[in-house]
């Protein structure tokens, strides 16, 4: 599972995170092996793999008795280890070749993996391992469920076609992902052609023999044009060259991952590979997910063709023609919006840069947890894939305890992974005091952070300290191995305290020096939230119920199915583009899985009421939210986390209550 993020130089306020530079009690926290050369990493990959092997086939031996379970959760924790590392370099190290070389070594655990999760010996073995409790039997469950998944209980010769498709999946994933990271695309611009986009983003930026600014796709460049470039010609490229980013290699790519995933899942007897993956989340089968999508969209249609005419009317005023004059192109919307919303509301999400300098901002954030949850971040010195990438190590106050590690990569460089995610790098296993490791990666702008972006930020630090702050048994169960439909929701329920001026006030304890966000600017942020809604969950909804329609009944070409799934929608379809070869979750872990970010955002909401009434902070409440829904990682199912967090049943109404409000 991933999840993604970025930061700036910081004297005084990474120390300032009220955090004791003493040792944490308890076991360090382990540093991420860092590789710097292309034969370091197949090394270290031939060791592995070799190790891995030679552990395996122990673990066979073994006589399956009232440790085999720990000797089982052992295996996984290696493979952590060993293999994860490993993974992640491939998205973040600067250099191209270590880059492949990661690539090339994670093909290889894939393989490894795919003939793990077939393995007889251990599938019949875990079937008769003894259980003490609720914990083991849900890690027997889940791990049943992984080698079925894989294809163990199938005839030989499904097995086997099991097996070549899951390795092909594996590498047409990361080729999709590999041609993203490394496209490269830079676009050429007069400054003239600027007009109205900040100085900060282009100033600095390289020039071509011709003098013009020569910007890429990255976020820092592309979310400003789009939002402040009075030139509509200047939008539509940028637009044009981020919506095809993934180019024609792509689509073919996602086509043949349909194709497999499709042929994987009839090999399980279904007719369908949404089905397939959501009969062991909460959602069940893709029609149930559908129903859900429909809700939502029944719910926000009025707001969406409504936002339209808005943004209509906005470019008639700006261009100063008549309404029925003038069309509202896919390049328009984030313009026109942010133009309505300083007409309306008077908030310039690059007003707010001024007030969150990026290291400072990371450090609100740290800080923000500090509070709540009863945690220490303290910076360490440790060796990184960059120079420019910070470490912290993360321990419980109360009882001085090592928790974690935290590694944050704030800002974008060439070949590194260009949105916002985190990788669960290590897990928890409270038996043998394994503490966790995860890394943010990001990629802000170093001048500062819009509140959209200070959004993101602690979102994706939500993902990190549900990793860092898991507390299971096994680290089978650690952090976010949960039902992947409510693996987001611990992270969208923070997106609202960048909202709350009492929360925003803590950055005065990390940046005395910085100033302080105008209440006024927090008021009219908060009326300005609710315009353009129906546009959003529109959206969210055109992108999960396509994800699902391309994994479901009816086989499906990827660019087809998108131009008349986006054609049906009020802003249409702009022939010749082709979003889906940028689409990275739905051709890796979120195929057939996309509606989960709604479906989770309904659970966030809900959560988010236990800390209604100025109890954001409220360092009981978080204490018990940390203790039940994060420590518990997945040791206990998602919806009885929720239920003895909420000590009632979970419900929808704050959700549908938001999506109504106008």
């Amino acid at each position: 599972m991933k999840m993604k993020m970025h930061g700036r130089l910081l004297l005084g306020g990474l120390v300032a995170l009220g955090a004791s530079q003493a040792l944490a009690r308890g076991p360090a926290p382990a540093a991420l092996p860092i590789y710097q050369s292309a034969p370091a990493v197949k090394a270290a990959c031939d060791k592995g793999l070799l190790a891995a092997q030679q552990r395996l086939k122990a673990l066979e031996r073994r006589k399956v008795d009232a440790s085999w379970l720990a000797a089982f959760d052992d295996f996984y924790a290696f493979q952590e280890d060993t293999q994860y590392p490993l993974d992640f370099m491939l998205h973040v190290h600067p250099s191209k070749a270590v880059r492949e070389a990661a690539q090339a070594c994670s093909l290889r655990w894939a393989d490894f993996s795919s003939s793990f999760s077939q393995n007889e010996k251990l599938y019949k073995a875990l079937k008769r391992a003894p259980t003490a409790d609720a914990i083991d039997r849900e890690l027997v469950i889940a791990a049943l469920a992984a080698f079925e998944d894989g294809g163990v209980a199938l005839p030989p010769k499904q097995r086997q076609r099991a097996k070549q498709l899951s390795d092909q999946l594996t590498e047409l994933n990361q080729q999709f992902d590999k041609n993203i990271r490394d496209a490269g695309i830079k676009l050429a611009f007069a400054e003239a052609e600027l007009k109205g986009v900040p100085a900060a983003v282009w100033e600095k930026a390289p020039r071509d023999e011709q003098g013009r600014v020569v910007l890429g796709v990255d976020y820092p460049s592309y979310v400003p044009v789009m939002q402040s470039a009075e030139l509509e010609t200047t939008r539509e490229r940028m637009w044009r060259a981020k919506v095809n980013e993934g180019g024609e290699a792509n689509l073919q790519l996602l086509d043949q991952i349909a194709a497999k995933r499709r042929e994987y899942a009839g090999l399980f007897g279904f007719s369908n590979y949404a089905d397939f993956n959501l009969r062991r989340r909460m959602a069940k089968d893709g029609a149930t997910a559908q129903r859900f999508l429909d809700d939502v969209k029944s719910a926000v249609v009025e707001g969406e063709r409504s936002d339209v005419q808005a943004l209509r009317q906005a470019k008639a005023e700006h261009l100063g023609l008549a309404p029925e004059a003038v069309t509202v192109q896919r390049w328009d919307a984030s313009f026109y919006t942010e133009r309505i919303r300083k007409q309306r509301f008077s908030v310039d999400q690059e007003a707010f840069r001024q007030y969150f300098p990026p290291q400072e901002s990371l450090a609100f954030t740290l800080r923000v947890i500090e509070k709540m949850m009863g945690v220490r971040y303290t910076p360490v010195k440790v060796k990184t894939w960059h120079a420019e990438v910070l470490a912290y190590a993360v321990s419980d106050v109360a009882s001085g305890k090592s928790l974690g590690m935290l590694y944050v990569d704030l800002y974008p460089r060439e070949g590194k992974y260009n949105h916002a995610a985190v990788w669960p790098l290590r897990s928890s296993a409270t038996r043998i005091q394994r503490t966790p490791t995860a890394a943010l990666v990001v990629n802000f702008d170093r001048q500062g952070l819009t509140l959209d972006e200070m959004e993101t930020l602690l979102h994706e630090l939500g993902h990190a300290v549900h990793n860092n702050l898991s507390a299971t048994r096994y680290a089978a169960q650690g952090g976010t191995s949960v039902m992947h439909d409510f693996v987001e929701a611990p992270s969208q329920m923070l997106e609202d305290w960048v909202y709350d001026k009492q929360v925003l006030k803590l950055m005065q304890e990390v940046c005395p020096g910085c100033k302080p966000v105008p209440d006024a600017l927090i008021d009219q942020a908060v009326a300005a939230k609710g315009f353009a809604k129906g546009s959003f969950y529109g959206r969210q909804h055109l992108y999960a119920s396509y994800d699902l329609a391309l994994y479901g009944s009816e086989p499906q070409q990827a660019l087809p199915l998108w131009a008349r799934m986006e054609g049906a929608t009020p802003l249409g379809h702009v022939p010749g583009t082709m979003f889906p070869a940028g689409f990275a979750h739905i051709a890796g872990g979120y195929g057939a899985g996309y509606y989960g970010y709604l479906w989770s955002l309904v659970l966030a909401m809900d959560l988010r009421t236990a800390f209604q009434n100025g109890n954001k902070l409220n360092p009981e409440v978080g204490k018990r939210y940390r203790d039940i829904v994060l420590g518990n990682g997945g040791q206990k199912p998602a919806p009885e986390l929720v239920r003895e967090f909420l000590q009632r049943d979970s419900n929808s109404k704050a959700f549908f209550e938001e999506l109504r409000k106008p």
